[in-house]
C-alpha cells in the first residue's frame, strides 16, 4: 500500500495564478554526511514548459526530484512547487508522479488500480468514473480496464503507472523514465500525451536516458554531473552551433593539434568532426588543411544530436 501511495497523483483544484513558475529552486543543496548529492540547484520551469533533467547514474538527479516532491528535506538552499514552499501539501495535492520503480499488486484490475489513485489523491467519489475511464483512453488500456495487473507486460504497466499520475488533470507532472520499458509505439504515444500536457498549461518535468526522446519532446534542459547543473538552456543554445565532418587524408597528429582553433575535434582518422563550429569558418578551414599537406574529400554538416553534446558536456566536466 506505501508503494501505491508513492506513486501517486494530483487533485484538480485552482491552477497556480499567471506568471508563477511551475517550478523554481534557488540554491538548493543536500549533503548525506561528507557525501554532496545535489550541490546548489538553481533553475525555474515555468507552466505549460517540458522540461529534461538528465545526467549519468549517480549524477544527482533522483536527489533533485525527491527535494522537489518533499521526500527529503533540503540541507539547504529553497525551492517552490506552484507557488508555494517544497512540501507544502496544497501544492503536492496538485503534482502527479511517475516513479521509475513502481509495483502493483498483480490481483487488482486496472480500473482498481487507479481507483485506489483517486481515492489516496483524494478526489470526489462523484469524479472517479469519469476519471478513470478518461485516462485509460489517453494511455491505451480502455480494452483492459477489467484485466488484473498481474497480466500486463511490463509496456502496459508503465501506462498504467502513466495513466495514475495523470489523475486530477494535475498542474506539475513528473515523469521518471516514462519510455523505458514501451516499444516505439509507446514511446510515439507517450510524447503526443507529454505535449497534449504542455498544451493545456501543465508544466513536464522529465528524467529520461534515452535522449533521442528528450531532444523531440523538451523545451528546456538541464544536465546535471556529480550533483550540479553543469549546463542548462533551450535545445538550440544547448545545441548551438554546427558539427563540420571533414574526410581529409595527409594530416599528421601534429598538424590536427594546429587545427584545434576550429574547436573540439573528434578524430576518427581519416573523418574529422568540429563540432560547434561557425559555418563562416568553413572555407578557413579547408584553407589550413590543405596548407599543411592535407587532401580533403569531402566537407559535410553534421546535425549535433542531444547525446553528442551530453557526452560532451560529460568529458569536458571529467577533464
Amino acid at each position: 500500500m506505501a508503494e501505491l501511495a508513492e506513486t501517486t497523483t494530483a487533485v484538480a483544484s485552482p491552477h497556480a495564478a499567471a506568471g508563477t513558475p511551475a517550478v523554481k529552486t534557488v540554491e538548493l543543496t543536500k549533503t548525506f554526511g561528507r557525501t554532496v548529492g545535489l550541490a546548489g540547484l538553481t533553475m525555474t520551469v515555468p507552466s505549460g514548459e517540458v522540461f529534461g533533467f538528465l545526467g549519468p547514474n549517480g549524477a544527482g538527479k533522483t536527489t533533485a526530484v525527491k527535494l522537489l516532491l518533499g521526500l527529503l528535506k533540503p540541507t539547504s538552499g529553497q525551492g517552490w512547487l506552484l507557488g508555494r514552499r517544497l512540501g507544502d501539501l496544497g501544492a503536492r495535492r496538485r503534482i502527479g508522479y511517475l516513479p521509475e520503480l513502481f509495483r502493483y499488486q498483480a490481483w487488482l484490475t486496472a480500473a482498481e488500480v487507479l481507483a485506489l489513485h483517486c481515492q489516496l489523491a483524494p478526489l470526489p467519489r462523484s469524479s472517479w468514473k469519469d476519471e478513470i475511464r478518461t485516462v485509460l483512453e489517453t494511455v491505451g488500456l480502455s480494452q483492459r480496464a477489467g484485466d488484473r495487473v498481474g497480466t500486463f507486460s511490463k509496456g502496459m504497466q508503465q501506462r498504467l503507472g502513466l495513466g495514475a499520475a495523470l489523475l486530477g488533470e494535475p498542474d506539475l507532472v513528473f515523469l521518471d523514465e516514462p519510455t523505458s520499458a514501451l516499444d516505439p509505439v509507446g514511446r510515439h504515444d507517450v510524447r503526443e500525451i507529454i505535449r497534449g500536457l504542455a498544451a493545456r498549461g501543465t508544466a513536464v518535468f522529465l528524467n529520461s536516458h534515452l535522449l533521442s526522446e528528450v531532444e523531440q519532446v523538451c523545451d528546456r534542459v538541464a544536465v546535471v554531473d556529480h550533483g550540479r547543473v553543469i549546463a542548462q538552456g533551450t535545445m538550440d543554445e544547448l545545441l548551438g552551433g554546427t558539427a563540420v565532418r571533414v574526410r581529409a587524408t595527409g594530416l599528421a597528429q601534429a598538424d590536427k593539434n594546429k587545427l584545434a582553433s576550429f574547436g573540439r575535434i573528434d578524430d576518427e582518422g581519416d573523418q574529422l568532426t568540429f563540432t560547434s563550429l561557425d559555418a563562416e569558418r568553413v572555407p578557413e578551414l579547408v584553407a589550413m588543411i590543405v596548407s599543411l599537406g592535407g587532401r580533403v574529400y569531402e566537407v559535410a554538416p553534421r546535425h549535433q544530436t542531444l547525446e553528442d553534446r551530453f557526452l560532451q558536456l560529460l568529458e569536458d566536466e571529467e577533464r
